[in-house]
């Protein structure tokens, strides 16, 4: 252990001696944490402020309406209703993956900053 970790730890132990950590909101339930690991570290602060302001990305709201157009067409009963509902669908998949070929991962200069950091730290 570092330096650093070994004085959070004695500062964690104090805490505990003391009974800081006695009467924390939530205390007994599980705690629920945002897994963030797939998110470069320097795009995380970004990614949780826009989540937090209620920001959805565009490829995540079309998924959202394919999800709803699909449950309103398997409930469906009207076949010209569901003729209506199926273009939709048909229409917003469309869309859906021309815009994940545009925002394709190897395309995207993120992602090559985010692989050459850690080619580099790999030493490769």
């Amino acid at each position: 252990m570092g330096l650093i970790e070994l004085l959070a730890e004695e500062r964690i132990q104090q805490g505990l001696r003391e009974g800081l950590f006695e009467n924390l909101p939530g205390k007994g339930k599980p705690q629920k944490f945002e897994d963030d690991s797939a998110v470069p570290a320097d795009l995380r602060v970004g990614y949780k402020l826009l989540k937090n302001a209620g920001y959805l990305p565009e490829e995540v709201r079309l998924h959202k309406e394919l999800v709803t157009l699909n449950d309103l067409l398997r409930c469906c009963t009207d076949p010209v209703e569901k003729e209506r509902i199926s273009g939709e669908i048909r229409a917003k998949r469309l869309q859906f993956n021309q815009m994940m070929e545009t925002r394709s991962l190897k395309k995207a200069g993120v992602f090559r900053n985010y692989r050459n950091r850690i080619m580099e730290k790999l030493h490769f």
